[in-house]
């Protein structure tokens, strides 16, 4: 028991660390297909990530430890978190008691703070302003997604998220129901914001768009690499998260070894994913940096419409 446990475990720790990069090229190849580019390859990020760590390191005079250390400690948090959700296996993995939902959500806290602080350290000017950008919208990021964590809790009567999945998989109906949907789309949002997609901000080097690009904008070879597999895992986590706990919670197995046909379910769920995101980055205009705060808002209100309706309404 304890060996398949610990089967299960590395390889839904695997799933994340390999696939995260791989996702991230199907969605980049996807789009440029449906805007009438050539492209990048879908494993174009690995080529990146090999060449990146093969670099040279470069690091600012002004900048000290934090700067140096961040990008490990973001990549050491992203994969206690992927450890904690339901990722790739239905049923609890090691380290899944250290955390619940919001132990997830505060993890996930912790590592903006953390890339917050690196990118102060830099001492450049354009990190300082994608810090304050990413400050003034963060506020209502992270209270979206404690509330939306807070809301499932609710409805399902626990905070495990293993929990959470078995209990959505076996009462199917509860998807369609309103205090379901609400966190749904406050989620999606979130998830949309957080991985730098259309419509919220331009993903690009762009200065007067750029907020995610700008924690990073000192950091070169091996730094950066690791930095940039941090936000893939980072994606892949609350991509995840939006499959197996919000839209499809089925079709996870862990008897026996039957948690080899997960790998497939969750690409097959993941390409599900990345043709919806590919639509919504394609068909909406993005906005303006101004009208963040609008979005996020929306989605924040969406989270706190569950509790008016669990409470006052049902």
């Amino acid at each position: 028991m304890l060996l398949h446990t610990l089967e299960e475990t590395v390889s839904q720790y695997l799933f994340i660390v390999l696939f995260a990069p791989l996702f991230a090229g199907i969605l980049a190849n996807l789009k440029a297909k449906v805007e009438s580019r050539k492209g990048p390859g879908i494993l174009q990020p690995y080529h990146d990530l090999a060449k990146l760590l093969r670099k040279e390191t470069v690091v600012p005079q002004p900048s000290g430890n934090i700067f140096r250390y961040s990008p490990y400690l973001l990549f050491g948090i992203y994969s206690l978190i992927a450890l904690i959700i339901p990722v790739l296996i239905p049923d609890p993995v090691f380290f899944t008691a250290s955390a619940d939902f919001l132990g997830g959500a505060i993890l996930f806290s912790l590592a903006a703070f953390v890339k917050m602080l690196s990118a102060m350290d830099s001492g450049n000017s354009y990190s300082v302003m994608g810090v304050s950008r990413a400050m003034s919208f963060n506020f209502l990021s992270e209270g979206t997604l404690i509330t939306v964590f807070f809301a499932v809790s609710l409805m399902t009567g626990t905070n495990n998220p293993y929990v959470t999945n078995h209990f959505l998989t076996a009462n199917s109906i509860s998807i369609v129901s309103l205090d379901h949907v609400f966190p749904t789309l406050a989620f999606a949002m979130l998830f949309l914001y957080e991985t730098g997609k259309i419509p919220v901000e331009s993903s690009g080097l762009m200065e007067l768009g750029m907020i995610e690009e700008g924690l990073v904008y000192e950091y070169s070879g091996k730094l950066l690499a690791i930095s940039k597999w941090s936000s893939y895992m980072k994606q892949c986590l609350l991509g995840s998260v939006l499959l197996n706990v919000f839209l499809v919670p089925w079709g996870l197995y862990s008897m026996g070894y039957a948690f080899l046909i997960d790998f497939p379910v969750m690409i097959a769920k993941w390409l599900f994913l990345i043709v919806v995101v590919v639509i919504i980055e394609t068909t909406l205009a993005k906005l303006r940096l101004f009208r963040i705060m609008d979005y996020l808002a929306v989605a924040f209100t969406f989270s706190i419409l569950f509790l008016i309706f669990s409470e006052v309404i049902l």
